[in-house]
């Protein structure tokens, strides 16, 4: 629980409470909720992976007193390990690619990490944002210490060991369906993992957008992948540690339309203005829901708010730059997915 008065922002990392999303529960006929990880002090679910990270290498002596966290990041993770390494007196340096939504570098900045931008090349090119850091890290082993969180257990462990216990106990026991996407594997190994062993025959569905691989590998065991998406650090096109842990049961695929059309729906259904990965997140419980039928408890993650996504997600230029359309009505989209 978390402590009645917080001594550093930390303490508030955790224990996020869940909300019913009202409007798409009555279009399903379902119980859709998301458990709000944007009320995390640095905003996003990555503040728990981003806690669990320092303090298992301060634990361990990989990190000490006085060292440089490196990390290469699409934002959020970033933004969590500004937050820890402040509370804790430790530097960061944060290497991201170039593209990203500029909300994301301000916050960084603000937090008082250095930000070192690289083209966005892939994975294979050394220039990489995740070769980078490890590079930088490697140089100086003696100051800096390199997070690596798509490969650094501690990241599952986090939502093994907090964000499923809390889910459990937040619904009761009583939950059908976890939907999540993927980024590091973090978030969706660690807690289909736990509820797995609690809720036998709970499903998890992958939630995977365009460019990523994810999808063709739940499905045929191979990667493949096509076109790009709006959503940032969601999708991959390897296994890595963290996702080799989770336990999935199906994945389904949305263009960035649905979730465009999504997100706009529940801003003005609900109030609830979403990131674009968390829109796709609810795009995607909404679609598994209308597949299972009425009567279903669904749950996925609010991954962080819209303020982080306002440039690309809630932009008319952007987005008609990519030929996505705002006011294209969800029901258009449900009708494509029969």
């Amino acid at each position: 629980m978390k402590p009645a008065v917080a001594e550093s922002l930390i303490d508030l990392i955790g224990q996020t409470p869940i909300l019913k999303i009202p409007s798409l529960s009555l279009l399903s006929g379902c119980e859709i909720f998301v458990k709000c990880e944007f009320m995390n002090p640095g905003g996003s679910i990555k503040d728990r992976a981003a806690l669990n990270m320092v303090q298992e290498a301060l634990t361990s002596g990989e990190l000490k007193p006085g060292m440089t966290i490196v990390e290469g990041t699409a934002g959020n993770t970033g933004i969590g390990l500004a937050i820890v390494a402040k509370a804790l007196g430790l530097k960061l340096k944060v290497v991201m690619p170039k593209g990203q939504t500029p909300e994301k570098e301000r916050l960084i900045g603000l937090h008082g990490a250095e930000l070192v931008l690289v083209d966005p090349v892939p994975f294979s090119n050394p220039g990489h944002f995740y070769h980078t850091a490890r590079q930088l890290a490697e140089a100086e082993p003696q100051t800096h210490w390199w997070a690596n969180q798509f490969e650094n257990l501690a990241n599952y462990r986090a939502h093994y060991q907090t964000t499923g216990p809390e889910i459990l106990a937040q619904t009761e026991g009583r939950l059908d369906v976890l939907v999540s996407a993927a980024g590091t594997g973090g978030t969706i190994g660690g807690t289909s993992a736990y509820l797995k062993e609690q809720l036998p025959q709970m499903q998890v569905v992958l939630a995977d957008p365009s460019g990523s691989g994810l999808y063709s590998y739940i499905k045929t065991g191979t990667f493949r992948a096509e076109g790009s998406s709006l959503t940032e650090g969601i999708g991959i096109m390897r296994v890595v540690a963290n996702f080799a842990q989770a336990r999935v049961d199906d994945a389904v695929h949305l263009p960035d339309q649905d979730l465009v059309s999504l997100a706009h729906y529940v801003r003005d259904h609900d109030g609830l203005v979403l990131g674009s990965s968390s829109a796709l997140n609810l795009a995607v419980a909404l679609h598994t829901a209308l597949r299972t039928g009425p009567g279903k408890r669904l749950l996925t993650f609010a991954c962080d708010l819209g303020e982080r996504s306002y440039s690309k997600l809630y932009n008319p230029a952007f987005l008609a730059e990519r030929q996505l359309d705002p006011r294209r009505s969800l029901e258009d989209c449900l009708r494509s997915w029969q």
